[in-house]
């Protein structure tokens, strides 16, 4: 069984349809993307996608409601027939592999029809349920799978992370996917309070490349910073160490890029630092 979350009773989902799916992305390297669910029950405090509120009229607080869009692998397979082949996004504004992921099994149907048709997927999750579709991963002749690690501390991600999964499960998918022969890579970011050397020295062995992203939405967290006395982790001073710390460690045996800190929500305009 693979872990998912810290979930609890307090989210109901919501069974919807959607119109739509196969939606066009301004991502860097992606074209598409594709989001089964709407909201995403790991309620990261710092999460960009908070702005899906005001367009889906939730009120609740984010990480306190899920729309689950019933209809997306049949609906997706309509879509891959009438539109130009591209790079899908698997999910840009909600975590594929969510608890309630393991129930309705939409990433993986979804999965299912773009291997079948053939077309290039990146995947980016915080979750080792992810483990799971590792059959279907290897259909893929173009497929990379990202997984979000964003510190070394799970004092620090229980507080920023409150229904995510703990960092050693997340750590030990990331090297089980390498190990199975699937491309793989870190995504530390943003970049939370932590031991850049000892997270570093966590990933070593378990993928070849690690993006990393400054803390792009600082006005979100800020007052948690002041409450727990992290504010040196907003400087960018702090960013630049943690860079420095993670090439000298992962020097030769994993590839380091940035993501830029201009760039719109999670994207991975990767800027090489070799």
């Amino acid at each position: 069984m693979h872990g998912t979350g810290e979930t609890g009773s307090y989210l109901l989902p919501r069974e919807i349809r959607a119109k739509s799916l196969l939606t066009s992305s301004r991502i860097s390297d992606v074209d598409y993307c594709v989001n089964p669910y709407v909201g995403c029950e790991h309620a990261c405090r710092y999460c960009y996608a908070t702005f899906m509120c005001k367009y889906t009229g939730h009120t609740e607080p984010w990480g306190r409601f899920l729309d689950v869009r019933v209809n997306a692998p049949e609906l997706l397979r309509i879509e891959l027939r009438r539109k130009k082949q591209g790079a899908v996004m698997v999910s840009s504004v909600t975590d594929p592999y969510q608890p309630r992921e393991a129930h309705y099994m939409l990433t993986r149907r979804c999965l299912e029809a773009l291997a079948d048709a053939g077309w290039p997927v990146r995947v980016q999750t915080k979750s080792p349920l992810v483990m799971r579709d590792l059959d279907v991963f290897k259909q893929f002749k173009d497929l990379e799978v990202g997984i979000t690690v964003t510190t070394d501390d799970e004092s620090v991600r229980r507080v920023m992370e409150p229904h995510a999964p703990p960092i050693e499960e997340r750590l030990r998918a990331l090297g089980d996917l390498t190990s199975a022969g699937i491309k793989t890579y870190a995504f530390v970011g943003p970049v939370l309070p932590m031991d850049p050397s000892r997270l570093a020295r966590m990933l070593q062995g378990k993928t070849q490349e690690v993006v990393l992203d400054r803390m792009n939405y600082p006005w979100k967290v800020s007052w948690l910073y002041s409450r727990y006395g992290w504010e040196h982790a907003l400087t960018d001073g702090y960013y630049e160490n943690v860079i420095e710390s993670f090439s000298k460690i992962l020097d030769g045996s994993a590839e380091i890029y940035c993501a830029s800190g201009e760039e719109e929500r999670h994207e991975l305009r990767r800027q090489t630092l070799f």
